[in-house]
């Protein structure tokens, strides 16, 4: 109720249907309606007047068709408001004409710089060298927003309103197929310079190639446009090759989920026409997309790729191939594999003179040489990867290779020297927000921290570090969080938790067909586990985490209370089903009733992680692996207490 535009709907809707009042349950409807109008106060008024018919969710479902809606201004829309359409259009006919010309162009745009306008939207009929006059003319007449600085340029954009009326303008003037061709063309050639940049085909420095990512950043909204028209055309090929080289960027970035949206859908279009050199390296980068989240599925995948890209001769495409089914097969624990995949891409990149692929493979290699216990000639092979990736400056295939030999360092307990390289690597991956890799730095300096006894340190590493892998979908990054936890959570005299969080680890593992964890390890928690709290304490607590689902276990994790902290109602009642506490019983309670955990958080006057603490705990006392569970446990119960007998 702070802001004006509410303020205006609110009035503007009770004048409409008197007792209109607003509630929590519309007002995201509310916020959201005013968004899309840009706050324009005529623009609230006529959306206001439509409440006395439909309802506010209603109105911002038929958005789209904004100027349909409003046309004449809703039900009881005075003389001076009968339609936005002709308020704009009224605006518009007092432009000149090549201004008209420019803003309906300009239509097509997500956001631009005065470069892109220049280029994509001159003609024999708008003169490039005009461009920067009438821009500046429409950026006074606030039909433009000069929005952000970005790449020491201006940024501009349109208000969606004013571009939505724009955009009919330009379909109007028959020119909506040329403008989207020019948008189209101009990004695929952008993110595919890109990406040679990236991956050293073209030599550029580091500093570009962080400047590339953030231009990717700048550029997203065009991008991902593109992309949504070449997939209604439809247009196979462009969206293949887009999302190609785009794929480095969405791998760094642990953007996985977006880039295999969009490669499955352009892979399953009936398109046989697109050439192999087009199919088989999107066919590679959907595989890498799905590595972290299903090593199998990214090894059919790239097995795939690999014959395709042969075929058509794309070496590049066949050493990255190899390189990453020797990763599946180094997730897999299948060492003598990974070893001749890895010595195929190698060969294959030196004779096409890929010095990526060369630095990557050698990675690899050092880490299948790891997983032999032969550390000497992993260090050796990851010593050489590093030259090769410093030499063509790719900073973030080298901070790749510095968290191997970090961890290195770590197994052989040089503990300076791991976190010496943990340290330099992240200044690196932070450049670029790598987050999967962030993820992976941070749990090893949480590891290094736990066994230095900076606790509070460890905590905060090891927190940012399954956040990451949880915001990213990474199976594989949960997995080493939950584990490197579960040593925390011992370290911290918390054995129950270390046996939770082992067993979710564990369960992960299997689901993501990873190699099983060291048996010496795990038994070595449970006989302590056993000490501590007796061999079926220990049992019960295993098979509960082992049930718990990824989300759950890792909320578990991120609300687990300090070694100091002290729960008013930690002890739990004996007679109670399920040996819940009464706080967690009355949040059994507000779980039936459907209360999220920040509903559960207000009602209680406590924290959400403190909420979610609690729930987590429901979960694994009751062996639950979703909040339906508890819901239809807690009405049951509340059933059961009803009929019995009081004392």
């Amino acid at each position: 109720m702070h802001f004006e535009a509410i303020r205006l709907f609110r009035d503007r809707a009770a004048a409409a249907r008197p007792g209109f009042a607003l509630t929590p349950a519309s007002l995201p409807a509310v916020a959201a309606l005013c968004r899309s109008l840009d706050g324009i106060p005529l623009a609230i008024e006529l959306a206001a007047a439509w409440v006395r018919v439909l309802a506010v969710e209603q109105i911002l479902a038929r958005m789209d068709d904004r100027f349909g809606l409003l046309a004449n201004g809703g039900p009881v829309a005075p003389a001076r408001q009968r339609t936005l359409r002709a308020t704009i259009d009224w605006s518009h006919d007092l432009l000149a004409e090549r201004e008209q010309v420019l803003l309906r162009r300009l239509s097509v745009f997500a956001g631009w710089s005065l470069e892109m306008a220049e280029q994509l939207c001159s003609g024999d009929d708008l003169p490039a060298t005009d461009v920067l006059g009438l821009l500046a003319a429409l950026a006074d007449k606030s039909l433009v927003v000069a929005d952000t600085e970005a790449h020491a340029q201006t940024r501009y954009r349109m208000l969606d309103t004013i571009r939505d009326y724009a955009a009919s303008r330009l379909a109007t003037a028959g020119e909506t197929a040329m403008m989207r061709r020019r948008l189209r063309d101009y990004s695929l050639d952008e993110v595919e310079r890109t990406h040679r940049m990236g991956m050293a085909l073209i030599p550029a420095p580091w500093s570009v190639t962080v400047e590339t990512f953030r231009r990717f950043d700048v550029e997203a909204g065009n991008l991902r446009q593109v992309l949504s028209h070449s997939l209604a055309e439809p247009d196979a090929e462009t969206g293949l090759r887009i999302c190609a080289a785009a794929r480095p960027i969405w791998i760094v970035r642990g953007s996985f989920a977006e880039g295999t949206e969009w490669l499955d859908a352009f892979l399953g279009l009936d398109a046989p026409g697109v050439p192999a050199a087009v199919r088989g390296p999107a066919l590679v980068g959907r595989a890498q997309l799905a590595l972290a989240s299903d090593p199998a599925s990214a090894g059919a995948l790239a097995a795939e790729g690999l014959e395709v890209c042969r075929a058509a001769g794309e070496a590049f495409w066949e050493s990255t191939a190899l390189n990453l089914l020797a990763e599946v097969s180094l997730h897999a624990g299948r060492a003598e594999e990974a070893a001749a995949l890895t010595g195929q891409a190698l060969a294959t990149a030196v004779q096409a003179a890929d010095r990526w692929n060369e630095g990557y493979a050698l990675g690899t290699m050092a880490a299948t040489a790891g997983l032999r216990g032969d550390l000497r000639e992993a260090q050796r092979l990851a010593e050489a990867a590093l030259v090769v990736m410093r030499d063509i400056d790719q900073q973030w295939g080298a901070a790749r290779t510095l968290l191997g030999l970090a961890d290195l360092a770590r197994l052989t307990g040089d503990l300076p020297a791991s976190q010496q390289r943990y340290t330099e690597a992240l200044a690196i991956l932070r450049e670029v927000s790598a987050r999967p890799e962030i993820a992976r730095c941070l749990a090893g300096l949480g590891r290094i921290a736990i066994d230095q006894r900076e606790m509070t340190l460890a905590r905060r590493y090891l927190t940012e570090s399954l956040e990451l892998s949880r915001s990213t979908g990474s199976r594989i990054g949960m997995v080493r969080g939950l584990e490197a936890f579960a040593v925390f959570a011992g370290e911290e005299h918390r054995l129950d938790l270390a046996v939770q969080f082992a067993a979710a680890a564990a369960a992960l593992r299997e689901a993501a067909h990873l190699p099983s964890r060291s048996a010496s390890r795990t038994e070595r928690l449970l006989a302590s586990a056993a000490v501590g709290l007796g061999p079926e304490a220990t049992a019960r607590l295993w098979a509960d985490g082992s049930r718990l689902e990824a989300s759950a276990a890792v909320d578990l994790a991120l609300s687990m209370p300090s070694a100091a902290a002290a729960d008013d109602d930690a002890a739990a009642d004996p007679a109670s089903p399920g040996g819940l506490t009464p706080r967690e019983r009355q949040i059994a309670g507000l779980i039936a009733r459907g209360r999220s955990n920040r509903d559960i958080a207000q009602e209680l006057l406590i924290s959400p992680a403190t909420a979610a603490r609690h729930v987590a705990n429901i979960l694994a006392k009751l062996g639950f692996s979703s909040r339906a569970q508890v819901a239809a446990w807690a009405t049951r119960d509340d059933g059961d207490r009803a009929g019995r007998p009081v004392g």
